[in-house]
């Protein structure tokens, strides 16, 4: 039998943007081959420690230390990993990249079917009119070639799929969206917020915007607050590939799944200028294939696709596929992470709460919004949640036997931590290309990281510091502490920019609908394309993005231009 390799459309990543773009173009009809680097997961099927109690692992949940350190070096500084998640992130010894011992860059990876969309944090907020004019307003990198009024009906579109639950507060610089109900505020979260836009003019909290249902959609249930969202969520309630849009692709017929797929390279045909296909390498067995289509999406995360567009160069295109602009690879961006406050408010003893919300609050960035800050541009807002310290609060500290165990029964006190998310500047410096020395199992070069924070993102870290203990003890918080970490780049997991869109090909990879410049049949629909960064979580703009490229692809092939 002969193997079927061509096909209308080929998507590379199975994430956030890949199931989007699964979805959207198996609707439209075409016939869709989805690759996948990472092994095959089932949804529900193969969340295996889901609801598995501390006790049942061989290191009650506080995993093998030493196998952190040699083999996850990286992956167990996100907070998601830990030992009931470690086979959703891949493994830093297998998949190693590289980097200056002075540029620490932390690369947090999951490579299955769903990708990173098993364990994300589901926060999602739109970006404003506010940043798609901030590189023209502020002359820094270049403009965005699209505007807020232009995207709005895209985010309305996948946030009425997606289920995003959350408040409508009219607030210029975060657009509300299409909402489920919001999740509730606890006591000590409503008692804070009520002082905090007593105190400050300018500055709201409110519950946190999630991927998360408080209504059920179609056969995804509403959340019941159980509390592991990272292990996998079988009742479909946070929003996944595997939950969502590959379901919905599946149902079309239209869709052919391949995971254990390590995409090599694209394959561009000098005589049409077009990309004609992919070069796969099958994780296992280490052989290679090709597959035909007549449109590629490029989802495969920024670094991923970013890697493969490096490692497709051809005689025209010598330093990457679709880069006669030089800026691949170039304005890497991720957001600020690890500074802001923490505190414990007293007087709330006789409270409590029931459930574990899979949410926390939002204070969306207040500074260089009609007034300039001194200091620095852009800005940053704050996640952060309030709540009493369990029983598992005894791991750090001193006590042993009886009544040491019952003192633990009772709650511990309230405490309440901020956390800011700062804007990145988009820099030329700050670029991935391809180490010339070393390659990976597949015989693909490592992709050699080069980042570092810029003054800016220094003093938006400092200030959120501030500000964070500021508004905690104005609030009623006591041993406030303010937290300002020496995190790497890529540790927020919000690496984006190294295939940026722009109104010039000679400064940008890609035009206003995520199509590469110089290669029509061609689209990146990842993080990539970002070309400021915002401050705000930016998953859903990547997924509205998707859903308007995949939209305009279509139209393109039907007016027979791809």
């Amino acid at each position: 039998m002969v193997k079927k390799n061509n096909f209308d459309a080929i998507v590379v990543g199975s994430g956030i943007t890949g199931g989007w773009a699964a979805k959207e173009l198996t609707q439209k009809g075409l016939k869709v081959l989805l690759l996948e680097r990472g092994r095959n997961v089932r949804h529900g099927a193969d969340y295996k420690t889901e609801h598995k109690p501390p006790w049942e692992f061989d290191y009650r949940g506080q995993g093998e230390r030493d196998l952190y350190r040699e083999e996850y070096s990286i992956q167990s500084q996100c907070y998601a990993f830990g030992e009931a998640t470690k086979d959703f992130f891949v493994n830093d010894k297998q998949n190693p990249y590289t980097h200056d011992d002075d540029k620490p860059y932390s690369w947090i990876r999951g490579y299955q079917l769903g990708g990173r969309s098993l364990m994300w944090g589901r926060q999602c907020y739109r970006l404003s009119e506010l940043d798609f004019e901030a590189n023209a307003r502020d002359g820094v990198g270049i403009d965005w070639p699209v505007r807020y009024e232009e995207i709005a009906p895209w985010y309305d579109y996948v946030e009425q799929f997606v289920g995003i639950s959350g408040q409508a507060e009219g607030l210029s610089q975060v657009p509300d969206g299409k909402f489920q109900p919001p999740m509730e505020m606890n006591c000590v979260e409503l008692s804070l917020k009520e002082q905090i836009e007593k105190t400050f003019s300018g500055r709201t909290m409110t519950i946190g915007r999630t991927a998360v249902l408080t209504q059920p959609k179609g056969d995804r249930a509403a959340c019941h607050y159980c509390g592991p969202c990272e292990r996998g969520c079988s009742t479909g309630s946070y929003f996944s590939s595997l939950s969502a849009t590959l379901p919905a692709a599946v149902a079309t017929k239209n869709l052919t799944i391949r995971p254990d797929s390590v995409v090599h390279s694209v394959i561009y045909d000098e005589k049409t200028d077009r990309a004609s296909g992919v070069r796969v390498i099958d994780r296992n067995t280490r052989e290679a294939e090709e597959f035909s289509a007549k449109v590629v999406f490029l989802c495969a995360s920024t670094l991923g696709s970013t890697q493969i567009l490096l490692n497709s160069s051809t005689p025209r295109f010598s330093e990457g596929l679709a880069n006669s602009s030089g800026a691949l690879g170039r304005y890497l961006m991720d957001h600020t992470y690890a500074s802001g406050a923490r505190g414990t408010f007293p007087g709330f003893e006789d409270k409590y709460y029931s459930g574990r919300r899979p949410n926390g609050i939002y204070i969306p960035r207040f500074q260089n919004i009609s007034k300039r800050h001194p200091d620095f541009l852009r800005g940053y807002g704050f996640q952060g949640s309030a709540g009493r310290q369990g029983w598992s609060r005894g791991i750090e500290m001193q006590g042993f036997g009886a009544d040491f165990k019952h003192s633990l029964r009772k709650p511990g006190p309230w405490q309440m931590n901020f956390w800011g998310f700062g804007e990145c500047l988009p820099r030329w410096e700050n670029q991935v290309e391809l180490d010339d020395r070393k390659v990976d199992a597949w015989g693909i070069p490592l992709l050699k990281i080069n980042a570092t924070w810029s003054e800016n993102e220094r003093l938006i870290k400092k200030e959120a510091s501030i500000t964070a203990a500021e508004m905690l003890e104005a609030g009623g918080a006591v041993d406030v502490v303010p937290v300002m970490e020496d995190t790497p780049p890529g540790l927020c997991i919000h690496e984006m920019g190294t295939a940026r869109m722009g109104k010039d090909p000679k400064t940008s990879v890609l035009n206003r609908h995520n199509q590469c410049h110089d290669i029509p049949n061609l689209f990146v629909t990842d993080g990539s394309f970002m070309t400021s960064s915002a401050c705000q979580n930016p998953s859903l703009t990547y997924m509205a993005f998707t859903a308007r490229a995949c939209n305009y692809a279509v139209e393109q092939m039907r007016k027979g231009n791809l």
